[in-house]
């Protein structure tokens, strides 16, 4: 006995998947809801007008954002019925799936959650049959990390986050600018690109922000039965001794 999480990428025919491999630039997320799916759909090119077809095409568009040339649009979509889906061949095999469900450059991006070795075995065994299959990572989930992460995606702490955001926070953490002291300015961060310097702030004052929104859930999560240590605690009134 042992719980797993597996985090693996694979291939079979699902419109999603086709979509993310016609356009290498575009990234979907995938979430179930009831008899549908909602997708977050990102990419590169805001103007690309046959892209933008396929996504109509998708079901009903619930937001559409731009971001200089990012596009961001979440899109309720029926096109691969649950029933079908190979969550329920996860469930099969006692395993939970972490979504989102995310689609890139023609692979389908997993991870999932397995209580017994022997059903995750099973499981990537079985789907290995019929579909390319790439296994990316298989951890051990020691018992004391299952309150604080095991049924936590960590692709949750990048939602939203557009490719040019992302990579502005690499070059920002490979330059060692949040090293104390800084090891790099803005200045020189931005002379690494083909932006402008306010054009690359922008960029990596939105990641920095939307990283510590997303990341706000897992901090609750990790203080809420931890005792206070910053907070002021009431005050007591002042005795006779306070004053000798």
């Amino acid at each position: 006995m042992g719980m797993y999480e597996v985090s693996f990428k694979l291939r079979h025919e699902c419109p999603y998947r086709e979509i993310s491999e016609r356009f290498p630039g575009v990234s979907i997320r995938e979430w179930y809801l009831r008899d549908c799916q909602v997708l977050e759909i990102t990419a590169l090119d805001a103007d690309d007008g046959e892209l933008l077809e396929v996504i109509d095409g998708l079901g009903t568009v619930l937001h559409t954002a731009v971001d200089g040339s990012d596009l961001n649009v979440i899109v309720q979509s029926c096109s691969c019925p649950i029933e079908e889906s190979i969550v329920r061949k996860f469930e099969r095999h006692n395993c939970v799936h972490l979504p989102p469900t995310v689609y890139r450059n023609g692979w389908e991006h997993y991870s999932v959650i397995g209580f017994d070795e022997n059903d995750v075995t099973a499981l990537l065994a079985e789907l290995d049959e019929d579909r390319e299959i790439d296994i990316l990572s298989k951890t051990s989930i020691e018992e004391r990390h299952v309150p604080h992460s095991s049924l936590l995606s960590v692709d949750r702490l990048f939602d939203g986050l557009t490719k040019r955001q992302l990579e502005a926070l690499r070059i920002a953490l490979d330059a060692g600018y949040y090293n104390q002291p800084r090891d790099a300015s803005i200045e020189e961060l931005a002379e690494e690109t083909t932006v402008a310097r306010a054009t690359f702030e922008e960029h990596l004052r939105k990641a920095e922000n939307k990283l510590v929104e997303n990341a706000g859930q897992f901090v609750r999560l990790l203080t809420e039965t931890q005792e206070d240590v910053l907070r002021a605690g009431p005050q007591r009134a002042p005795t006779t001794a306070d004053s000798d």
